[in-house]
């Protein structure tokens, strides 16, 4: 199960094709997999741009029923490796599908949407060099908006809130680039908060799917992961599923 972003089934990126390694390795060793292209993406059909982490859980568990139906698979030994936001979608289709023996998750999140794209901007940002004053300013800005989605019911309404505030805010931003308006700069800013992905991201909290997972769990988490922290993750998919009495958790950071 690929991470965010539209990726094909080789999750290939900058010219390396983790998955595509991955199954190798696995097909030498004799484990069948699985890969497909996500929703409109290379050669599968539907919209990529309006689909939510709950999709992508939806065509996981079309591939898990899929599978069902192969004569050379073991039913019983069905499991999903989800890399990042696969780690995400790994846990909830575990939990909707009585199928599924077992899930890896590969820089998977345990913490809120929210909390970790302020922590991916705080990493990033001083890995980058950004000045503090950068970096308070940023982070207060991303603060504000998060709240504004967090509280929203309505889409309307939340447009008009988050356009007042970044206008508001339009001076606090550190890097505005110079070819454009306000207008279009506020707008961008908007638009990438309003995409359905990103809302239901910043409001999504894994833990409450890693506590009703009940089949063994396997997180590997990278050490000089800037985007997923392991400690901050690690700690609470141990947390969740210590919490939802699962024993089967197994988690290295690498």
């Amino acid at each position: 199960i690929t991470g965010s972003g539209a990726q094909n089934r080789n999750e290939e990126l900058m010219g390396h094709k983790p998955f595509l390694v991955i199954a190798d390795f696995l097909t030498r060793n004799g484990v069948a997999v699985l890969r497909f292209d996500d929703r409109g993406t290379a050669s599968s059909q539907g919209n990529f741009r309006t689909a939510t982490s709950n999709d992508f859980a939806t065509d996981v568990k079309a591939a898990v029923d899929y599978l069902l139906t192969r004569k050379e698979i073991n039913k019983k030994k069905i499991g999903l490796i989800g890399h990042s936001e696969g780690g995400i979608i790994a846990p909830m289709v575990a939990n909707s599908s009585k199928n599924v023996a077992f899930i890896v998750l590969l820089a998977g999140t345990g913490i809120p949407g929210d909390q970790l794209l302020l922590l991916q901007q705080e990493l990033i940002g001083k890995a980058s060099g950004m000045s503090d004053e950068k970096y308070q300013a940023t982070r207060k800005i991303s603060r504000l908006i998060f709240e504004l989605v967090k509280k929203s019911d309505s889409d309307e309404r939340l447009r008009a809130d988050l356009t007042n505030l970044v206008r508001e805010e339009l001076k606090n931003f550190p890097d505005i680039p110079q070819n454009l308006s306000d207008d279009d700069f506020v707008k961008d800013q908007v638009d990438e908060v309003m995409n359905p992905w990103m809302l239901n991201f910043i409001k999504y909290n894994p833990a409450v799917a890693l506590e009703k997972v009940k089949c063994p769990v396997l997180a590997l988490n990278g050490e000089k992961d800037l985007q997923v922290p392991p400690k901050e993750n690690l700690g609470a998919i141990r947390e969740a599923m210590t919490k939802g009495g699962n024993k089967k958790l197994t988690a290295v950071e690498l």
